[in-house]
Formats: C-alpha cells, sequence, structure tokens
C-alpha cells in the first residue's frame, strides 16, 4: 500500500489540524509570560485561563480544580505522590490494581520504599476490578485508591462510578487515571465521585508534552517539583503555554459528540475482530466483550512472538503494537496479560489494534486480508507450531 494505515491511537493520535491552528500564535506573536504582569503576560494569561476552562468543562470540574503538566505521568505522578505525601498523617496505606499504567504503578512502588504501604488488587480474566474487593482491602489506614478508568492495552473500562461511591462512602481519596478514558467516554467528576483525575492531550488529538490533573477543591496535594508559584502553588515551573491551548481546544472537540464517534468506531472494531477471531485459529481476544473502549482490540495468538507480527504487518503498511507503548522497547510480556491469566509464551503473542476518527471499511478489511497471511507464515516457522499431512501438531 501506498500509505501506512495507522492502528496505534492509544498510543498516540495526530494533533488535529483546528488544534494546531489555535496553538501556532503562541508560539511566534502572543509569546508572553503568563505570570507577567504587562499586557504581553496578561493576554497569555487569557489563553491559559481559556484553556483551563474548557478543560474543566469537558470533566463537570472547576476551572480552579484544572492542574496543567507535562503530561499523564506527571499528572499521575502528582496524583498519587503528591497526596499520599501530604496525608501521611492520616494513614499510609493505598489501594491500586495490578494493571495500572507504569506511570501509577511506579509511584506506588516509589512510596512502598518510602515507608507507605500498597494492596494491588487482582483482577479477572477481562480485566475487571470487583468493587468489592476494593471495598474489602480498605483499611484504617488507607488514604488513597488509585484506579484507573480504562486499561490502556486491553481496553476493559472499569466501574469508576461504584469504585467512587466506596472511596467516598469510606472517607479515602479516590485517584483515577483517565488518560485512555478522556475523549472516548464521558466523564463527570462529580457524578463519579472522582477526588483526582489524570489526563493526557496526546491520546485526544491534542500536542504531546501536556496533560492535566484534576485536583478537586479541599484535596491536600504536595509538591513533586520545586521552584515558582505557577498553578496555584501546585506545579512549578512556566506553564507551556502553547501546548496548553491546544490541550484546551483538543478537549474541546473530544468531548463533543463522544457517541457518535463511538458508534463508528464500534462498528469498525467489531468488524475487526469478528474478521480476525473467525478467520485465525488459536486467537484469543483480551479484555471484556462489550465493557471495552470503542476503538480498543487486543490479541494473542499463539505459537508466534509479537515483535516478529509487529514487524511483517509494519512492512504490509500497518502500524500496530504489542501493548503499551511506554514499555514497547523491552522484551517483558505485558504485566497486564499476565494479570488477567495468560501465560508468558501467549502473552508474548499479542497485538493492540486501536482504531481513530480517519479509519475506514476499507483499511479494515485490508488487515484482514494480510494478518491471517502473516499470522500462519509466522507459525509455519515457530518450533511450536509445524503442519503436518495429518493436521497441526504441537511440539
Amino acid at each position: 500500500m501506498d500509505r501506512i494505515i495507522y492502528l496505534d491511537h492509544a498510543a498516540t493520535t495526530y494533533t488535529k489540524p483546528e488544534v494546531l491552528k489555535e496553538m501556532l500564535p503562541y508560539f511566534t506573536e502572543i509569546y508572553g509570560n503568563p505570570s507577567s504582569v504587562h499586557s504581553y503576560g496578561r493576554e497569555t494569561r487569557k489563553a491559559l485561563d481559556l484553556a483551563r476552562e474548557r478543560t474543566a468543562k469537558a470533566l463537570n470540574a472547576d476551572p480552579a480544580e484544572i492542574i496543567f503538566t507535562s503530561g499523564g505521568t506527571e499528572a499521575d505522578n502528582l496524583a498519587i505522590i503528591g497526596t499520599a505525601t501530604a496525608n501521611k498523617k492520616k494513614g499510609n496505606h493505598i489501594i491500586t490494581s495490578s494493571i495500572e499504567h507504569p506511570a501509577a504503578l511506579h509511584s506506588c512502588q516509589y512510596l512502598e520504599k518510602n515507608g507507605f504501604q500498597v494492596t494491588y488488587l487482582p483482577v479477572d480474566e477481562y480485566g475487571l476490578i470487583d468493587p468489592q474487593d476494593v471495598k474489602e482491602a480498605i483499611k484504617e489506614n488507607t488514604i488513597l485508591i488509585s484506579i484507573m478508568t480504562a486499561n490502556n492495552e486491553i481496553g476493559t473500562i472499569q466501574p469508576v462510578r461504584e469504585i467512587g461511591a466506596i472511596a467516598k462512602e469510606k472517607g479515602v481519596l479516590f485517584h483515577t487515571d483517565a488518560v485512555q478514558a478522556v475523549g472516548s467516554i464521558p466523564i463527570d467528576v462529580k457524578d463519579m465521585n472522582i477526588d483526582l483525575l489524570t489526563l493526557s492531550a496526546h491520546k485526544f488529538y491534542g500536542p504531546k508534552g501536556v496533560g492535566a490533573l484534576y485536583a478537586r477543591k479541599g484535596v491536600r496535594l504536595n509538591h513533586i517539583s520545586h521552584g515558582g508559584a505557577q498553578e496555584r502553588n501546585r506545579r512549578a515551573g512556566t506553564e507551556n503555554l502553547p501546548a496548553i491551548v491546544g490541550l484546551g481546544k483538543a478537549i474541546e472537540l473530544a468531548t463533543q459528540d463522544i457517541e457518535a464517534r463511538n458508534e463508528k468506531l464500534r462498528a469498525l472494531r467489531d468488524r475487526l475482530i469478528s474478521g480476525i477471531l473467525s478467520s485465525v485459529e488459536y486467537t484469543r481476544l483480551n479484555g471484556h466483550p462489550t465493557k471495552r473502549l470503542a476503538g480498543n482490540s487486543n490479541f494473542s495468538f499463539e505459537f508466534i512472538e509479537g515483535e516478529a507480527l509487529l514487524l511483517s504487518l509494519d512492512m504490509k503498511g500497518i502500524a500496530a503494537s504489542s501493548g503499551s507503548a511506554c514499555t514497547s522497547g523491552t522484551l517483558d510480556p505485558s504485566h497486564v496479560l499476565l494479570a488477567i491469566g495468560l501465560p508468558h509464551e501467549i502473552a508474548h503473542g499479542s497485538l493492540r489494534l486501536t482504531l481513530g476518527d480517519e479509519n475506514t471499511e476499507e483499511e479494515i478489511d485490508y488487515v484482514l486480508e494480510v494478518l491471517p497471511q502473516i499470522v500462519q507464515r509466522l507459525r509455519e516457522m515457530s518450533p511450536l507450531f509445524n503442519q503436518d499431512k495429518g493436521g497441526k501438531i504441537y511440539v
């Protein structure tokens, strides 16, 4: 094919033209520091305030509750480490899940090395957390629950509203990493009883290098970076104004007509899933069959290795992923796939295909044409899978 079929939107999206258009003047024409008191600074402060208002509106929050960051990773760190250290006099126990993004997991592991206790809840075969498990894990010294809204690898959507209600009832702060969810499912921090929420612009057609943390008014939050008094003295450093302007525009666009966009994505996703499962033997769909993000599909193909599959697809003009973009440089199997019960050898043969606004039926049909051929070729090369006259022999 002459062009790449991009099926890795969970890793990143492109920046939409209307978002870029709104950003451009803040590189060259309107370049004042928002902290300056002169006219240049006042003009950029207006743009910063507008982006904060747009972000807050998308979440049903107050603008004063939005803290701009360098992305989802910093926001996760600020939410988990910042609230844990600020509330350590109340307790030192944190609850999270075994399938969180590394930004959340590594923040929890850092806290464990510094005197905190962390409970990592298991998930079922679909990657779902049981709210009852959350409730039973709460102790007198529990100060924070951190459960992602939707998984970045397998797309499973968690019962966030129920977990938020439990946290509120028990007087425990509730943080959710919603990096994959914002723009894909409606988010209402008040209705869902969310105290802290993480988001990142490049997941919903905004620029890279910018994100935000929603922190409910009254939540105690310590610095994790030290310097100036920007972001109401909660995140030091001069704001990345062009990127923040882009985030504000992107989240405004992404949260309009979510269901209409999801209807299209679900149709393409289901066409892809049914086509692969019906044409490729010894294949498993990972994640919940219905409680999943509209654009997410994740498969495990037995007897092959995911990296070889990705390279073969790339040679055919198909860009995909074998898991989280943040860990794709490692050879270890996905911690998410291991957590849902897959053995190492099957977890290694995973493929994540995530759809976006520009994908078409023709592109899906092309994937369904070439993928079975690639899988068959790789299996024939595998020492675990051989074809004989009597059929398939597993060695």
